[in-house]
Parts: C-alpha cells; structure tokens; sequence
C-alpha cells in the first residue's frame, strides 16, 4: 500500500496538477482570445470598464443576492469558501505546495479546517439535494451538475476520516489513498469540466457585456444563417 501512495502522491500528482495547470491556461487563453474577436467586431467599443468589474464583484461575493433562494446562494457561497480554502491553507497541504510556491502559505487553525471540511460535504450533499427538488432547477440539469458536487466531496469526506482516525471505519492507508487519487481526480476534472469556472467567472461579465455591443445588424445576420429570418422574434 505504501508504494501505491507514493505513486498516487508523486507521480500522479505532479501529472494532474500539470494537466490542469496547462488546461486552465488553455481556457483562459482562448476566451482571452475570443474577447478580443469579440471587441474588435463591436460597433461600440467603449466597454464602462467600472460597471463590468463593480458586476463582477457582485457575482464573485454575491451578498446582494442572497435574498434570492435564500438557502441555496447560501450553500453555494459555503460551498465554494470550502472547497477553496481547505485545499490550499490546510496545514498538510501546504507542504505540497511550498516546493511549487517557493514559499509556505498560512495555516488553518485545526478547528476552522474541520469545520470547513464537514461544511464542503454536507453543502455538496445540500446542493445535490436542492437541484433534485427544485423542479425549474431539475429541468436545466446535466448529468455533470449532479456528479461534480459528489465527486468535489469525495477528497473532503475521506480528508476528514484520514484527519479523525478514531472516526475512520476503514483502515487509515486504504482512506489516504483514497483521499489522494480522488483530489486528483478533481484536479484533472477541472479544466474540462463547469469546475473551469474557479478562473473564468470574473470574465463573466465582461462576456455578456459585449454580447451587448455587436453591430446594430447582428441579430438579422444570425437570423438568416439559421434560416429563422421569417419567424417573429
């Protein structure tokens, strides 16, 4: 077992952190890409740049919006502070990434790491949960929408067994293995999957704000390469 975790630990790791490091970069450079395309065709170029970052704010800490579906902004804002915090300021886990940072990120206090950790499961749980029994929710989801959550949780739940041995049903190296393979399992999840967003939300709204300074005569021409140039709008 001790090999396997080793393997998991090294090898592995050191590829999905790669692979998501380089696909990251990937999605960042072609939306960078496209935004320029997109502000080169605008008839109006002049983007209110204050506007776009005071949106994007918005949307990154989204406290005005809480009162919209109270319960489930608030598990999603817990969620993802979880799912951010733990990995990177767990004091275990930052003797991962001291040799790539060159230096040694703060430390959660232990109690605050724990509770974080059992508010990433119980949220991701949640969240599932809310999707399934919201109906105008249920009717937009993908299959990915139900999975990523669970598979989110998965190192966080394993992370916390391998953390409270007396708590652990399961023999502790078979938990650690467990724990490690399936953070990297995130890892390689990321780039590819919605879970891109961590990097590409604050572009957000920028996108739709030049969604809204095409030429006066786009909608006409889409119309016709969809052949839909007779239906109303």
């Amino acid at each position: 077992m001790e090999a396997w975790l080793e393997w998991a630990r090294g090898p592995v790791f050191c590829a999905a952190l790669t692979f998501m490091i380089l696909g990251l970069a990937r999605r960042v450079g072609i939306t960078a890409w496209e935004l320029v395309r997109a502000l080169r065709r605008a008839g109006d170029k002049d983007i209110p740049t204050r506007q776009v970052l005071a949106a994007t704010l918005r949307w990154l800490v989204a406290v005005d919006r809480l009162g919209n579906r109270l319960l489930f902004s608030l598990t999603t804002l817990v969620f993802h502070v979880s799912i951010i915090l733990v990995p990177l300021f767990l004091a275990g886990h930052i003797a991962l990434w001291a040799p790539v940072l060159g230096f040694r990120l703060p430390a959660l206090p232990n109690f605050l790491a724990t509770l974080l950790t059992v508010a990433a499961v119980v949220t991701a749980l949640a969240l599932v949960a809310e999707r399934i029994a919201s109906r105008d929710t249920r009717v937009l989801s993908r299959f990915q929408d139900y999975a990523l959550p669970l598979v989110v949780a998965a190192p966080f739940a394993s992370g916390f067994l391998v953390m409270h041995p007396p708590m652990n049903p399961f023999p502790y190296e078979a938990t650690l293995l467990v724990h490690v393979m399936s953070a990297n399992l995130v890892l390689v999840l990321i780039p590819i999957t919605k879970l891109s967003h961590v990097v590409l939300l604050p572009a957000t709204q920028l996108v739709s704000e030049l969604a809204w300074h095409f030429p006066p005569d786009a909608g006409s021409k889409v119309a016709v390469a969809l052949d839909k140039e007779s239906e109303p709008i």
